[in-house]
């Protein structure tokens, strides 16, 4: 590998070759050094400050001395798949909580450091870029300090639709009368123009709106939401086909008309292997790798075909006497052994686990640096006592006692909200009540979780799941039976064809959650709800539909109207319960959904702490430079950032099925069931 420092051999110069010569010894790559001393030869590389480095024809560092890490960067990421030879899209999708931010945010960083004009995209309503990166995420690109080429973008939900409103606005012209200004605002008010704004801004930069970058990186919302964020194009390029009658939440067809080059620039963009890869991020977990092969599957029948398998955070016990350390590597290599063959052909990078938090450049730099680790600002662990946390026996004895109601469980993608509602769900039906388990997550963990045949072999529980296709064809038939017998065929035939648009799913969902909402009245119901940016969409819709139905009531005397937002909003019917992992950015994110919450007066009701290594014990040298880190979680938390916190350990056998899963709930003696 010839690298070329551009100097005049100063004293600068010669500590960048050694730094050159010490970083490529320690990744393992050979590297010939040459000297441009002459000021012409220096000139031709556009380079105006010294020392310099250029490494295949790009200068990758101009001026002073390069920090350690990004020399190290250099060399280090040959052996990652991902960033040889990459294409111009890279999309990071996968489960939630497989660290998705983290390898994007460190591709991106990687590539910048290489030389190349990045753009980071985060389509993820609940992304947490900005604690990682330190600056304020905005919905136009922002450079990042310290990494020159790299700048971020948030597809930001609001600000979003906002822009599209006044697009589809303008597009109408001077001729259009205040009435039809008026309906079209209405059309555009609902949740799911939100959505589909985001999708058109998405659409933007895949199509005509980012020439300047050399790389874009999406750094997406976990694998339900993206799978139908990357639908969309084919979807909507489908609706729009000869369809240029009628309006729909976005608006006339007449001006979506315009969108349809787009929308199909977009649709080519994504199928293109030469112009986009698909990285999907996993974990060494049954549950991740399962969920990146139907995901491979799924991107593949859009015509995605360029995929590949990160499988992030491989851990290795150094303590074969340490059971918890052993336990977790063990479970690791089983996962990986079972892997489905579909997933085990497509080229496969591993990374392994770090002990110290993806934050801050020297860490991002860090994560895929081959072993080299920035000084960490947390103290080495110690034998301080930590709070005292119960556990979710307790919590399941203090939602008995309400007799019924609705408990909704939430949370970043990943951070095991399954896992602790189908333990709350069984520990409830443990204590003599009837419950309906149900979940509004596209990607539908429940079934796998509750390894499919709970609902039938628990007397007293009920399983369902909010399915998308299931409840949109149930609205259209709904709609098409209210509303066809005072229709001809050719209004009919209009009607079917703007149910036919890919936003009547959210409408659809919305109505099917209300329902199950409504169910708390009787009995309890415990919802396992999507990752974070998806719930807050559905909370978006749940808002519109109430500010609406007090227009319409308003001025109707006594008429009592009760909307799911008011069900979300009344502590003493609704329990809300955030769960989270013991590190800083779950914790943070957290935070900032129960800030969301609260601006929507809704009072979460207890966190969880799930996956706790300090509650099982370990000595392994890695696991343990991580406690102090998770002993500064706890505190925070049992400080006033939450009103109560109950705890699950990191467990040696996987709360999967029945047995496993009501041990976390678990009464010391049974009750008799009753309503």
């Amino acid at each position: 590998m010839q690298v070329k420092v551009l100097g005049s051999g100063c004293s600068k110069c010669l500590a960048t070759i050694g730094m050159i010569e010490q970083a490529a010894q320690q990744a393992g790559v050979g590297v010939e050094i040459v000297k441009v001393d002459q000021p012409d030869d220096i000139f031709a590389h556009g380079v105006h400050a010294t020392p310099a480095v250029v490494i295949g024809g790009r200068v990758v560092h101009s001026g002073g001395l390069p920090a350690r890490e990004k020399v190290l960067s250099w060399f280090v990421h040959d052996g990652i798949g991902f960033l040889s030879q990459p294409t111009r899209h890279l999309f990071f999708t996968g489960k939630g909580g497989v660290g998705k931010t983290s390898l994007s945010t460190a591709a991106a960083l990687a590539l910048a450091d290489a030389g190349r004009k990045v753009l980071l995209v985060s389509t993820d309503a609940a992304s947490n870029l900005d604690e990682m990166l330190g600056i304020a995420l905005r919905n136009t690109a922002t450079p990042v300090p310290g990494a020159p080429g790299l700048s971020v973008l948030n597809i930001d939900p609001d600000n979003a639709a906002e822009s599209y409103r006044q697009r589809v606005i303008t597009q109408m012209g001077d001729s259009a009368s205040a009435e039809q200004l008026s309906a079209v605002r209405e059309q555009l008010s609902g949740a799911c123009t939100t959505e589909i704004a985001s999708f058109d801004e998405f659409s933007s930069l895949l199509s005509d709106g980012s020439g300047s970058y050399d790389h874009i990186l999406f750094d997406t919302a976990p694998t339900g939401h993206t799978l139908r964020l990357l639908s969309l194009p084919k979807a909507w390029t489908g609706f729009l086909s000869g369809n240029d009658r009628g309006a729909s939440c976005l608006g006339p067809h007449s001006g979506l008309k315009l969108q349809e080059l787009r929308f199909k620039a977009a649709l080519g963009a994504l199928s293109d292997p030469a112009r986009t890869t698909v990285v999907l991020v996993a974990r060494a977990e049954a549950g991740a790798i399962a969920e990146a092969a139907r995901t491979s599957e799924e991107l593949r029948a859009l015509g995605l075909n360029n995929q590949r398998l990160a499988i992030n955070g491989v851990f290795h016990a150094s303590d074969r006497g340490d059971a918890v350390a052993c336990a977790i590597e063990d479970l690791g290599r089983a996962a990986l052994a079972e892997m489905p063959a579909g997933l085990r052909k497509l080229p496969q990078d591993r990374i392994p686990l770090r002990p110290f938090d993806t934050v801050g450049l020297p860490a991002l730099r860090a994560l895929l640096s081959g072993g080299a680790v920035p000084a960490s600002p947390i103290a080495a662990p110690t034998d301080e006592p930590s709070p005292a946390l119960q556990g979710l026996c307790a919590l399941a004895d203090q939602l008995a006692q309400a007799g019924h109601g609705l408990i909704m469980v939430m949370g970043k993608g990943g951070v095991g909200k399954t896992t602790v509602a189908a333990a709350l769900a069984l520990g409830l039906v443990q204590r003599g009540k009837t419950v309906h388990l149900s979940t509004t997550d596209p990607a539908a963990h429940l079934v796998q979780t509750l390894d499919q045949r709970l609902g039938a072999d628990v007397p007293g529980l009920q399983v369902s799941r909010i399915d998308p296709k299931v409840e949109t064809q149930r609205y259209v038939d709904k709609i098409m039976a209210a509303k066809s017998a005072a229709l001809d065929a050719e209004e009919r035939a209009l009607l079917l064809e703007d149910l036919r648009s890919p936003c009547t799913e959210e409408v659809a969902v919305f109505h099917a959650f209300s329902r199950i909402v409504a169910e708390g009245r009787s009995a309890f119901v415990v919802l396992d709800t999507a990752p974070t940016g998806h719930s807050l969409l559905l909370m978006d819709a749940t808002g519109a539909y109430h500010r609406q139905m007090m227009r319409e009531f308003e001025g109707h005397g006594n008429a009592r109207v009760v909307t799911p937002l008011m069900r979300l909003q009344d502590a003493a019917y609704t329990r809300v319960i955030l769960v989270t992992l013991p590190e800083l950015t779950p914790v943070s994110q957290a935070a900032a959904l129960q800030d969301d919450l609260r601006r929507a007066r809704i009072e979460p009701y207890a966190w969880v702490l799930n996956k706790s290594v300090l509650a099982a014990g370990t000595r392994d040298p890695l696991l343990a430079a991580r406690l102090t880190g998770e002993r500064r979680q706890i505190d925070r938390m049992a400080s006033g950032l939450a009103a109560r916190v109950y705890t699950v350990p990191w467990l040696t056998v996987p709360p999967i099925g029945a047995a496993e899963l009501s041990k976390l709930a678990c009464q010391a003696a049974p009750v008799e069931r009753r309503g």
